[in-house]
């Protein structure tokens, strides 16, 4: 009959450290016996900010008179998200061009075409509380934002949501290590070592509101758009250990 200690050997495996240029290996031997444990296990929590996508799309017969359209454009929906309390460091500009407009419906009249030459467009990111999202929709489509409502969820503290899903693979990994330890009829021991995987982020989608380039909130009152009900989403962590337990 093999020794108890050659049993469990075969349950080990090559040692990785956080570092994969130094690599360890543990030594099987009567004098190190171990088990080793790779698991995965999540953590979620619910998105903190919430980067929302503020745009416009402006048509005119020629270069300057889109540039001269879509400059007043720019400057209401800035206006709008300033008295809404929406501070200059929340918002980042995403995107601006002004080029000779090429998609005509088969449709168009003559006169529309001639209306459509040139097109402007220009998108911002705000990033706001989840809370203030629909708000910052209503105000900028009010003021003409007719390429609107996209939101990207973040969570400000991403490292403490990977830690947290480090924390229960780990859990998980001793749970596995015990059963192991009862089926082979031994005790285990304390963990000597830890490592983990690059964790992956996992939102769970929920549709986002996209305003069409129709015209939508130009000219309209801002008290006449309702605020959309929006709920930011959850975010999931995934982290995978790798766990080495001595055996007592």
């Amino acid at each position: 009959m093999l020794p108890k200690w050659l049993m469990v050997s075969g349950l080990l495996c090559a040692l990785a450290w956080f570092n994969p240029a130094s690599a360890q290996t543990i030594q099987v031997n009567r004098e190190n016996r171990t088990i080793a444990i790779n698991t995965t296990d999540e953590a979620t929590d619910t998105a903190d900010i919430a980067a929302v996508t503020v745009g416009f799309e402006v048509y005119g017969p020629d270069y300057q008179s889109a540039y001269t359209d879509g400059g007043n454009l720019s400057q209401a929906i800035i206006d709008a998200l300033h008295k809404t309390g929406v501070e200059d460091k929340s918002i980042e500009s995403s995107g601006q061009s002004l080029e000779r407009n090429f998609q005509f419906d088969h449709l168009d009249t003559p006169d529309q075409r001639a209306k459509r030459q040139f097109v402007m467009r220009q998108s911002w990111v705000v990033s706001v509380p989840p809370k203030s999202a629909a708000e910052v929709i209503r105000v900028a489509v009010a003021a003409g934002a007719n390429k609107s409502g996209t939101i990207d969820w973040r969570l400000s503290d991403r490292k403490a949501l990977q830690a947290k899903a480090a924390e229960a693979a780990l859990v998980k990994a001793r749970a596995v290590a015990n059963q192991m330890a009862e089926g082979l009829h031994v005790k285990l021991g304390d963990l000597i070592y830890a490592s983990n995987e690059t964790p992956h982020t996992t939102l769970f989608q929920t549709p986002s509101a996209l305003f069409g380039s129709a015209g939508m909130g130009k000219g309209l009152a801002p008290m006449r758009i309702p605020k959309l009900a929006i709920r930011p989403q959850t975010i999931r962590e995934e982290a995978t250990v790798y766990a080495v337990f001595a055996i007592e």
